[in-house]
């Protein structure tokens, strides 16, 4: 009979055999990475800095916030915010069903993976801590790798906007997640610190 760990490296294994197949790569630490399967890496690392003792089941949900993500492209949806949006109720739907399938997979059963399901699709976010949880670690993963880069392909934003963008995101996220972000345990791009931090100054 397999053990609840087995059961756990099966499905860890199978969310990471599914974002192997990304077509698209970055370069990362003198390496080529399938983009999500970086991305997952990056979710659970922080994870572990954030939370270690989350459970199984939020550890395998987090690392699968993006599985497969490159097979809904936003370029299938209209222009503009409405199209964007759509792109992301649907995107939060089909990953979330794909992660509840491979721990499903894997053997979990059927509240164990409603429980991935429900943090995937991002549902209730304050009212559900597992959501909660899932926000926080997007939202600390966001700031530590790729907030930098998001910046960079808008230069056309003003100061006023990226402050309102910060604020939005720091409204998402937990106290706990919000002192953890400001404590030095996140790599907070150094480029940004003045503009994170007079955001952060006027959300508060």
């Amino acid at each position: 009979m397999p053990t609840d760990q087995s059961v756990y490296q099966t499905a860890r294994d199978l969310i990471d055999a599914a974002n192997r197949a990304d077509p698209n790569k970055v370069s990362f630490d003198g390496r080529e990475w399938p983009k999500e399967l970086l991305y997952s890496e990056r979710m659970s690392d922080m994870l572990q800095r954030f939370k270690p003792e989350a459970d199984d089941v939020m550890k395998l949900a987090i690392r699968a916030q993006h599985i497969e993500r490159w097979k809904s492209a936003r370029k299938d949806y209209p222009e503009g915010r409405i199209g964007y949006l759509q792109w992301r109720k649907d995107l939060y739907k089909i990953q979330a069903s794909r992660a509840a399938q491979l721990l499903g997979q894997a053997g979990y059963d059927q509240q164990q993976t409603d429980r991935a399901w429900q943090a995937v699709a991002k549902k209730n976010i304050k009212g559900n801590p597992d959501t909660q949880l899932l926000e926080d670690v997007t939202d600390l993963v966001f700031m530590e790798h790729y907030m930098l880069e998001f910046v960079g392909k808008h230069p056309e934003y003003s100061e006023q906007k990226w402050i309102e963008i910060i604020q939005k995101t720091w409204r998402k996220m937990s106290t706990d997640a919000q002192q953890f972000a400001l404590s030095g345990a996140v790599r907070l791009p150094e480029s940004l610190l003045p503009l994170i931090q007079k955001a952060v100054a006027d959300a508060s």
